[in-house]
């Protein structure tokens, strides 16, 4: 894959992206770097946080920025991946805690077998080979949310390997014009997730909540194949696509069901990769862009100014918009991984190799999970282009918000007006209505039937366009009380398509 190029376009002013293989990222405000020691803590870049870049030197050459993801998805389950405490988001601190979850002496893990359902079928869903054995191993780690001291995981041999994503990226200003790219899956892994620290800094000190501990996770390693923020943002969101598409996980980012680690390293084309940073839980696609490339252009201008990449840990710290410090990163040696002597190997089979006789709830057939994998979004948006000649922008924008593809397909039932505009009615007119109330579509006060009544009022230009707008303006009325005045427009059309009157219906109720 063609890697962005870094050239210097305005000495002492900024760094941005040339335009190498349709990916166009933009960088502002890179940081200044001087000579380090590269002792931690020295660099100057981990001392400032927002300065500019200095001029480079006479001579520089092009840099490549390579980009990989460890994305951790929690898997949708009723309980936890080896105890029976429920799983709730918000729940009160420390009330869904079983004793495994909390370490005591004794316990043992019994593994969910919804989570290994989920594991395999997002495994086909990305086209890996399903391992018909793996393994269970114990990460170690001590964080004070983390009871047993150590994380169950699989190292060694994963649940499914060698996948693939395809997603689109933006060449252009218009989704129109963008160009399908792939990236390697390396691994499926099923794991716990730990507890949560939550610091009371009036009081200084650390509450720990452990309601998290034990909860199933995907974690989802994509190899290093891309090359900017723009790239492995476009990639989670496919990623999150398909993973509820699949219902394997709600993949909600804003209540941490889907966190990103990206690991990012600089280096000249045609030379070894450079030393990588991993920067840690991500919690948006829009600040996974962000912190790529600022990333990307602060090891640039460390580098040119020769100093040191540090091979550490680094956060996002999104109201500066720049990477800090956080530890030095770990190495495998530093998690002492060894097998989990409290779990057997999880055995798996297909229809060739399941045993006669075998009992359907004891053992898990990959052939069926195969048979049960829903449409994928990618599917779905080329449908959706064939069958309604909408343009692919639409068919993207449909599927990114929740209950929004359902909706206008409900709508399109009811209506005569051509899908093109009942698109452009739904993506515009109703989503801007949902935004500005900060609503949900599964909250929308709008019915598909009564938006579907109204464009079909408009279609037998019993009212005009405006009018139809002047019903969805928030400014102007109670949003409760649409689906009533579509309701009395429609009976002022009834036997006479009278503007005045449909006028008189809309100021009347709208100014109430």
């Amino acid at each position: 894959m063609a890697a962005p190029v870094l050239r210097w376009l305005c000495p002492g002013r900024c760094w941005a992206f040339a335009r190498i293989g349709g990916c166009s990222c933009h960088g502002r405000g890179v940081p200044t770097a001087s000579t380090s020691s590269g002792k931690r803590g020295q660099s100057s870049v981990a001392r400032q946080s927002l300065i500019t870049a200095q001029e480079p030197r006479k001579g520089d050459r092009e840099w490549a920025a390579v980009v990989g993801l460890e994305i951790h998805a929690q898997i949708s389950s009723n309980s936890k991946l080896f105890s029976g405490s429920q799983v709730h988001f918000a729940a009160p601190p420390n009330s869904l805690v079983s004793f495994f979850d909390a370490s005591l002496p004794g316990t043992l893990p019994v593994l969910n077998r919804r989570c290994v359902e989920a594991a395999v079928m997002t495994g086909l869903a990305l086209d890996c080979r399903i391992n018909k054995k793996s393994l269970f191993d114990r990460k170690h780690y001590f964080y004070a949310d983390l009871p047993a001291g150590y994380q169950i995981t699989q190292q060694r041999l994963p649940i499914a390997v060698d996948g693939s994503l395809a997603y689109s990226v933006c060449v252009g200003k218009k989704l129109g014009q963008a160009v399908t790219r792939t990236v390697r899956v390396r691994q499926i892994q099923l794991e716990q997730d730990s507890g949560k620290s939550l610091h009371d800094d009036l009081r200084s000190q650390t509450l720990v909540d452990l309601n998290r501990a034990g909860v199933g996770l995907l974690e989802v390693v994509l190899e290093p194949d891309m090359s900017c923020g723009e790239e492995a943002a476009a990639a989670v969101r496919e990623l999150q696509l398909i993973l509820q598409a699949l219902g394997t996980s709600r993949a909600i980012m804003a209540e941490g069901q889907l966190r990103v680690d990206a690991n990012i390293s600089v280096h000249h084309p045609g030379e070894p990769l450079g030393v990588r940073t991993e920067v840690k839980n991500l919690n948006s696609a829009r600040f996974l862009a962000r912190a790529i490339d600022y990333e990307i252009q602060r090891q640039i201008s460390e580098l040119e100014n020769g100093g040191e990449i540090l091979n550490e840990t680094r956060s996002f710290d999104y109201k500066l918009g720049c990477t800090v410090p956080m530890r030095d990163k770990e190495g495998k040696q530093d998690y002492r991984f060894m097998p989990e002597p409290n779990l057997p190997p999880l055995l798996l089979y297909d229809s060739a190799s399941l045993p006669a006789g075998a009992d359907p709830q004891q053992v898990i057939n990959i052939d069926r999970i195969r048979e049960q994998l829903p449409e994928l979004p990618s599917v779905t948006r080329e449908k959706l282009v064939r069958r309604y000649g909408m343009l692919p922008e639409h068919s993207f924008a449909l599927l990114n918000e929740v209950g929004l593809l359902e909706f206008f397909q409900n709508v399109m039932k009811e209506t005569r007006a051509e899908p093109k505009k009942v698109a452009s009615w739904v993506l515009n007119t109703f989503l801007g209505f949902l935004k500005q109330q900060n609503l949900a579509v599964s909250e929308s006060p709008v019915t598909p039937s009564a938006l579907a009544e109204l464009l079909n009022l408009v279609e037998r230009k019993a009212i005009s366009s405006s009018a139809a707008k002047q019903v969805m303006d928030l400014k102007k009325g109670n949003p409760r009380a649409i689906n009533k005045l579509i309701g009395l427009v429609r009976k002022a059309t009834l036997g006479r398509a009278d503007p005045t009157a449909i006028k008189e219906v809309l100021e009347r109720q709208l100014s109430g």
